[in-house]
């Protein structure tokens, strides 16, 4: 009887961020665990006529971190999801690997679709020949990965899911599959967006998506609060590292944790409404796809935006699966919603939450919904129980019907 060979374990050595709380992994978390948000008012001239006027916008001045050359070539987008790797990179400690076993796995659900818009309006309102050279690569929506890939020297290919909001998990996905089928023995993952502009909000706001609060922006984003009433757009990008645990070890680098492992499905149900069955669905085969039982999880990253629908039925679904006790929370109170980079940053997270044994709470909760049957976390901090499940799942979801549950465990 022929017996298949083990498949080597996917582990994270390095992980990096850069998101309206801070610019690196540090300082979000610093954020997140203070209680803090990074959802503010725009006031920018572009603005001025819009329904909404507010959004989780990077505040770090991006050109300390990239040169005159990446500022001008790149997409914010691609400035964004680079920065982010080159921190996830210099935490892994720039493993020595094969450029053709080095790959590159970076999800967008909107690529350079800043740049299509100003150079369409440089084109309408100067001409052709006003038109930057540049144009073209920084609109493509697999520049993030491309730049990654250039930036770093990976060979084994530059993969760009584009799921929406799922797109960031997504990606982690796919580059734990390669790690994990021997296709690669590095491959840097996450996921981006930079789509804080009049077309994009003027979209969400159209199909009443976004959130209206009257007040104060930093309490406009509410996961699972009975008063939501919408998301708040943001931008921001999450990286992680991973690595074969033999050539992680091998090395002597320090794991972080590891992809246990992950589902991506799609509902085949609506282009906007999701399907709360296949929600559950895709939590239960993740767990499936990991060998593990729902009482192994320590907590819940959910997805939760902070729409009036989603939230009820994404938490019905963790309720179908984990019950009422699993811890709960979703980090988008502090930061707004990343739409592709949501899944990788709340990987991020996660992989901080096991570090620590500390849950940051969900911001903004002043009253739990009472159709969410959930221990949502609202205290800022949450300690998570001497002993607890060294495991946390990370749900995203995205128009579409793109369906994304990841499970992480500690290293």
């Amino acid at each position: 009887m022929l017996v298949a060979p083990a498949r080597p374990r996917a582990v994270v050595t390095g992980s990096g961020t850069i998101n309206p709380l801070g610019s690196t992994v540090k300082e979000t978390w610093e954020a997140l665990v203070a209680g803090r948000s990074g959802i503010t008012a725009i006031n920018q001239d572009w603005a001025e006529q819009l329904p909404v006027r507010i959004a989780g916008q990077v505040t770090s001045d991006l050109s300390e971190h990239l040169n005159t050359r990446e500022m001008k070539r790149m997409d914010r987008c691609g400035q964004l999801a680079l920065i982010a790797a080159r921190e996830a990179w210099a935490q892994a400690g720039s493993p020595e690997v094969d450029p053709e076993r080095f790959a590159v796995v970076i999800g967008s659900a909107y690529g350079g679709l800043g740049s299509t818009i100003e150079q369409d309006r440089t084109l309408n309102q100067s001409g052709p020949r006003k038109v930057s050279p540049h144009t073209l690569t920084r609109l493509m929506a697999n520049g993030p990965a491309a730049w990654v890939s250039i930036d770093l020297g990976a060979r084994g290919g530059a993969r760009t899911p584009v799921s929406a909001c799922a797109s960031g998990a997504e990606a982690i996905v796919q580059a734990a599959e390669m790690i994990r089928s021997g296709a690669a023995d590095v491959v840097i993952a996450g996921g981006v967006d930079a789509s804080i502009n009049d077309l994009v909000i003027s979209g969400f706001s159209q199909i009443r998506a976004l959130s209206t609060y009257p007040g104060d922006p930093q309490r406009a984003s509410r996961p699972f609060d009975g008063a939501r009433n919408g998301f708040v757009l943001a931008e921001g990008a999450g990286v992680v590292v991973l690595e074969s645990e033999e050539h992680a070890r091998a090395r002597g680098a320090a794991i972080l944790g590891a992809v246990a492992g992950g589902a991506v499905m799609s509902d085949a149900h609506d282009i906007v409404a999701a399907d709360p069955a296949m929600q559950r669905r895709v939590m239960q085969k993740a767990l499936e796809l990991s060998g593990m039982e729902p009482g192994e999880i320590g907590f819940v990253h959910a997805h939760a935006t902070s729409t009036p629908v989603g939230d009820r039925l994404e938490g019905q679904a963790i309720h179908a699966v984990f019950g009422a006790d699993v811890p709960v929370t979703s980090t988008k109170g502090h930061t707004g919603h990343l739409l592709g980079g949501a899944g990788a940053l709340g990987a991020v997270v996660v992989l901080e939450v096991l570090r620590t044994g500390q849950v940051p709470g969900t911001l903004n909760v002043e009253e739990l919904d009472p159709e969410v049957d959930l221990n949502v976390i609202t205290e800022s901090v949450h300690q998570l129980a001497s002993g607890y499940a060294p495991a946390g799942l990370v749900n995203a979801f995205g128009f579409g019907g793109h369906s994304v549950a990841l499970v992480l465990t500690a290293g």
